[in-house]
């Protein structure tokens, strides 16, 4: 989890959400090609993180908010403190959007290898004002240490690069949380893939859905 000493603050995945507050990052290594995580971070196609963002609101996450309660945040205040949780369900954190945004980039915390690909959410998840002041509370250091908080652990902006940016959102909607307001230089487009058509949708080419797959390319 990465946080900020304010509400509102620019997170580690800003090239494309830059007012959101903080971010929950769950990290991914591929099993069928190395053996653990540690190793995956340094090689080739080793990791996907999925990224989403937090927001303050008056009701939270039903995830974050069992995660989060007073019973088990003060049982981890300090740096190695553990505590287990039984029956949590990692699809309670997903906000309610199929709409990503991806890109081949580096992990966040050092030393940062270019492994990583990433899913960036298009919707934030919630937790309350109360939430993010104990998260705040947290130290990174041990008790006989001097206090250091958990919120400012962000990585800087990082240059785009040139790197390729895919999505699959429709931005001729917008909403509170997601204004179009942003410039966007389009590169290429790519329709619907068929087994995303309507069971008794018909399309050109008698059903088949060829024309759904064809690829508009270059820029327009």
């Amino acid at each position: 989890m990465h946080m900020s000493e304010q509400d509102k603050a620019t997170a580690t995945g800003s090239v494309v959400a830059p007012t959101k507050t903080w971010e929950v990052q769950l990290i991914h290594y591929n099993h069928e090609l190395y053996t653990n995580v540690t190793e995956a971070a340094k090689s080739p196609n080793g990791l996907v993180v999925v990224s989403i963002f937090i927001k303050v609101s008056d009701s939270s996450n039903p995830f974050l908010n069992r995660m989060l309660n007073r019973d088990t945040i003060t049982r981890i205040t300090y740096k190695n403190d553990a505590y287990l949780l039984q029956g949590l369900n990692i699809e309670e954190l997903y906000p309610e959007t199929s709409s990503f945004i991806t890109y081949d980039g580096s992990m966040t915390i050092p030393p940062c290898y270019e492994t990583a690909s990433w899913i960036i959410m298009n919707k934030p998840v919630y937790i309350t004002r109360m939430q993010m002041h104990s998260l705040r509370l947290l130290s990174q250091n041990q008790p006989s240490q001097i206090f250091l908080s958990m919120s400012d652990n962000f990585r800087p902006v990082q240059p785009l690069n040139n790197r390729c940016i895919r999505t699959n959102i429709n931005f001729s909607l917008q909403g509170k949380d997601c204004p179009n307001n942003r410039a966007q230089k389009l590169q290429y487009r790519v329709n619907a893939l068929p087994d995303l058509k309507k069971p008794d949708q018909k399309t050109s080419d008698g059903g088949l859905g060829k024309e759904r797959l064809r690829q508009k390319c270059g820029p327009e």
